[in-house]
């Protein structure tokens, strides 16, 4: 049996939107919040490799329940990459593979192969990833000499753009959908220019529906102990973009027995469809419940996707 998680009187609850710096891993900045403010339930939403620097969610407390409702949103980043090289990481950070000749590329023919990210629909998963293959990390494949399998995913891009070029450097910006591999992009730009092209940098500016205007930078959260509650955002604020609803007393202990609730009984004067998610709160004002909307018997209902109570 797993141990369980140590528990702390200054736990808190909530999400805190992070600006994580460039250099640590994302698991090496819940540890320092874990061990310096005592939170030791703790989680992140969307992880971000050491060379990146921006958005994280962190999850705190009963909020770690909504990892699986903040994970799968739509990402936009900046970033810089240059042409002329390639890594085994496709990224700064890895070992140079292969260099190529740039004195035939231009900046217009950079520029377009930015623009051309908007018509992918799929992308190669880097071997230097934590995608799995039979249960392991890729990138413990790609670390012992061991041949790592070719995996494709399916993507989404939207609103790709050239910022600034200046050969061999340019500057973009990219919105994605969630679990796009940036430095992937800048790889197969390298790839259809003939000459290589490495990510040398990377910022998160949204993970919807969080920016970073709204983030904390990490060692500012970490000299202030007494300000920490201050930049949490409360579980019951923490989905934004779903419908909040309050319920009595007695229909909160209905919820916390299992019962379905009949949508006519919560929002009588919306006009609720099958699938819709809300969070319930307690009179009080605290989160009760992830809740749907499912088809039963006939009957729209209200079912509990997660239970939020302690």
């Amino acid at each position: 049996m797993g141990r369980k998680p140590k528990k702390s009187p200054f736990q808190k609850h909530g999400v805190l939107v992070l600006n994580k710096p460039s250099g640590p891993t994302s698991t090496d900045c819940l540890n320092s919040i874990k061990r310096e403010l005592k939170q030791y339930k703790i989680g992140h939403a969307g992880t971000l490799d050491p060379l990146a620097e921006g958005v994280l969610l962190v999850m705190l407390g009963q909020a770690t329940k909504l990892g699986p409702y903040l994970l799968g949103h739509d990402k936009v980043y900046t970033g810089s990459l240059s042409i002329g090289r390639t890594t085994d990481t496709y990224d700064i950070q890895g070992t140079e593979t292969s260099t190529g000749d740039i004195s035939e590329i231009t900046e217009k023919m950079v520029e377009n192969e930015i623009l051309h990210w908007n018509d992918l629909t799929s992308q190669e998963v880097p071997a230097y990833s934590a995608a799995k293959h039979n249960g392991k990390p890729l990138y413990e494949l790609a670390r012992k000499g061991e041949e790592t399998p070719v995996k494709i995913k399916s993507i989404e891009i939207f609103d790709a753009e050239p910022l600034e070029v200046s050969l061999p450097m340019a500057r973009f910006r990219v919105g994605c959908s969630a679990g796009t591999y940036i430095r992937s992009l800048v790889h197969s730009l390298g790839s259809r220019l003939g000459c290589g092209a490495v990510m040398e940098s990377l910022r998160r500016e949204e993970s919807r529906p969080f920016r970073l205007s709204e983030a904390h930078n990490l060692d500012e959260v970490l000299a202030d102990p007494e300000g920490f509650e201050a930049r949490i955002i409360p579980l019951a604020d923490a989905l934004p973009h779903w419908h909040k609803f309050t319920v009595s007393e007695n229909m909160s202990k209905s919820i916390k027995n299992g019962t379905r609730i009949p949508v006519g009984d919560i929002a009588a004067d919306q006009e609720i469809i099958e699938g819709e998610r809300a969070m319930f709160l307690e009179s009080d004002g605290t989160a009760l419940a992830l809740m749907e909307t499912k088809q039963i018997d006939g009957k729209l209902l209200w079912v509990i996707l997660r239970g939020l109570w302690g």
